[in-house]
């Protein structure tokens, strides 16, 4: 498990080990925000992101695999594809960002169809879906294939725009969620209304 605190940088960032009863700081050196962390689903890595990057490692080996460089100015959120080789990156700057991990640390395709800022970005866990929720008020839905054929690039095609939240003091749509089982989408707004989207 993983927790963040208010202090800058790598200091920020508590691992814990439950069976072991014990909290660490590994990542003390590293410079800049933490926005946020996440584990990998399939393989012992840790994802880190700051303002402008992420940055993967490996906690067995402990060092670093590669730094993702999205080329935007404010990274919002981050999820990892449940198959593991594919990262979708959002930014405050309205751009998402898909990253292929065997391709290049350069986004594979960056898609700009939202009016202000992303604040989450979420992949199904059980369809080939994925959504991004956004400060304009809406939810932007995707279908993303992924291939087992590593020569075949992932297919990415917008599907629905949901809206139903109101925006307040220039806040919309602040976090999404798929559920793991059915096909449903959960979403929470700045208008404090909380949607369950079928």
């Amino acid at each position: 498990m993983a927790t963040l605190t208010k202090e800058e940088g790598g200091g920020s960032v508590l691992v814990h080990q439950l069976s072991k009863h014990k909290s660490q700081r590994p990542f003390r050196k590293l410079k800049g925000s933490v926005q946020g962390v996440k584990f990998h689903p399939t393989k012992p890595w840790f994802l880190i992101t700051t303002q402008r990057n992420v940055r993967i490692y490996n906690l067995v080996q402990q060092e670093l695999v590669k730094t993702l460089q999205p080329g935007v100015k404010w990274i919002s959120s981050v999820d990892v594809h449940p198959q593991g080789d594919n990262i979708i990156v959002g930014s405050y700057d309205k751009k998402l960002s898909w990253f292929d991990l065997d391709l290049s640390v350069k986004p594979y395709r960056s898609i700009r169809y939202h009016k202000q800022a992303i604040r989450q970005v979420q992949f199904s866990r059980k369809f080939p879906l994925f959504a991004t929720a956004s400060d304009d008020g809406s939810i932007q839905i995707y279908h993303g294939k992924v291939y087992d054929d590593l020569n075949q690039n992932p297919l990415i095609v917008p599907l629905k725009i949901l809206r139903g939240h109101e925006i307040r003091s220039n806040l919309g749509v602040l976090d999404c969620l798929f559920h793991p089982i059915q096909p449903w989408l959960l979403s929470s707004g700045a208008d404090g209304a909380i949607r369950l989207w079928t």
